[in-house]
């Protein structure tokens, strides 16, 4: 059953259609941006939303995306003693957020000593080798 401000409200849509005061709107025929909340538990989604909406983000999540953007800028450095200094960055952050987690071993992300042990191996490798 239809309240009588429910009749008012859709006789004025109505009206705003037929006036073609819809026709121009920001993002029209655009699919909408659905969140999917399922995962969430019903009492916590009022409070991410909120969260979300004022651009905080859980201190982990920080922390991973300055992990990968200190990956990212490793990948590209040629200068030695910053590569290795970026790379010292990198393992804090690892630590860091290993830390922050305080979970089992078997899930903590490992840090990066491998390319530096390799470049190490081969440098020793050609001195050796003249």
């Amino acid at each position: 059953m239809i309240t009588g401000f429910e009749k008012i409200v859709e006789e004025r849509i109505r009206q705003s259609l037929k006036n073609g005061e819809f026709d121009n709107l920001a993002g029209a025929g655009k699919p909408l941006n659905v969140e999917d909340l399922s995962r969430i538990p019903e009492d916590l989604r009022l409070a991410y939303k909120m969260l979300k909406n004022a651009d905080c983000v859980p201190p982990e999540i920080e922390i991973k995306k300055e992990i990968r953007s200190t990956e990212a800028l490793l990948e590209n450095l040629a200068d030695e003693k910053l590569k290795y200094k970026t790379l010292k960055k990198l393992n804090y952050l690892i630590l860091k957020l290993n830390t922050l987690r305080q979970g089992a071993v078997k899930f903590e992300i490992p840090q990066k000593y491998e390319e530096r042990v390799v470049d190490s191996l081969s440098s020793e490798k050609t001195t050796s080798d003249r």
